[in-house]
């Protein structure tokens, strides 16, 4: 029978005998983190797509505590092959982030922008069959005076996690998974998508348009923060969105996903949202972290303000 915990065997695939993995992979790497491989899983299922990887749930009080999962990542486009077999199992699909909006390094505001939107179940049934997994790319921020990009949708498994808004710097913020944040007060923030994410924050300015403070992107956990400082040269920019903790992920270690993007103040700039959210605690803008679905900061004269691409996890539960 095949050990699944066989780590880093030294022979060639067409020399093992007696063992049920397909033909294909490499075996280079311990058998439970092969790459483009395929693994029997529980009820004879055999998959290939992603990077695979195994794990115990740890003793948490939850059900799945002490089941051993095997996790199928997308960080980017590509397939999920059910060669053989059936199961049920679960997702979690994390769209593409919206870029945040320009603001120069003076006194214009740019909005945060929104994290992409999250979505989870459990128990869904595949059976043997291809399913096309599409990864959302962030969208662009502006490092000027500009509007940034909305981010792009995540899709697997027939279910669609929406990208998130843009953050502005005048016009109207993108609407998404969460929306982006705005960039002075005369503009509505961008909507969040009901259970996938939140609203962005609303900007702010001091009579002229030449004092604008922008709102933060919305987070999977919470709106984003609106800017504050009132009628004065003083405007702070909003906080992003928080985004949302205990997902699961690669390993048995849990993980957090789409933080919104920091909005920008005149003197004080906002402060990007947990789980991956751009912009700093010390106030310079950044983009989104990779595959957390974290939308882009407010934009300057330098740097980058991208929405984070998103990412898709498949997972299933195996024989220990």
């Amino acid at each position: 029978m095949f050990r699944q915990d066989r780590a880093n065997p030294g022979t060639r695939v067409s020399q093992w005998k007696g063992r049920h993995d397909t033909a294909k992979g490499w075996p280079g790497s311990r058998v439970s983190t092969w790459l483009n491989g395929g693994l029997f899983g529980a009820a004879g299922l055999t998959a290939f797509g992603g990077i695979i990887t195994q794990y115990v749930h740890p003793s948490d009080g939850s059900a799945s505590a002490g089941l051993t999962y095997r996790v199928h990542t997308f960080r980017g486009s590509g397939k999920f092959v059910v060669s053989s077999g059936a199961a049920d199992v679960d997702y979690l699909i994390v769209a593409g982030a919206g870029g945040g909006g320009g603001g120069n390094d003076n006194s214009n505001g740019g909005g945060g922008g929104g994290a992409g939107g999250v979505l989870t179940a459990t128990g869904v049934a595949v059976s043997a069959g291809t399913y096309t997994v599409t990864v959302g790319a962030g969208g662009a921020g502006n490092v000027t005076t500009g509007n940034g990009y909305d981010g792009s949708d995540s899709v697997a498994l027939s279910v669609t996690a929406t990208g998130g808004g843009r953050g502005t710097n005048t016009n109207y913020p993108g609407s998404g998974g969460s929306g982006g944040g705005s960039g002075d007060a005369a503009t509505t923030p961008g909507a969040g998508t009901a259970g996938q994410g939140n609203n962005g924050g609303q900007g702010g300015y001091s009579g002229p348009y030449s004092f604008n403070a922008g709102g933060g992107g919305g987070g999977k956990g919470a709106v984003g923060g609106a800017s504050s400082g009132g009628e004065s040269s003083t405007g702070v920019g909003g906080n992003g969105g928080a985004g949302a903790a205990g997902f699961y992920g690669v390993t048995a270690s849990t993980v957090g996903y789409a933080g919104g993007g920091a909005g920008k103040g005149i003197t004080t700039n906002g402060t990007g949202g947990s789980y991956g959210g751009g912009g700093t605690s010390g106030g310079l803008p950044s983009g989104g972290v990779p595959n957390t679905g974290g939308g882009g900061s407010y934009g300057k004269s330098s740097g980058t303000n991208d929405g984070a691409t998103g990412i898709v996890i498949i997972r299933y539960e195996v024989a220990a």
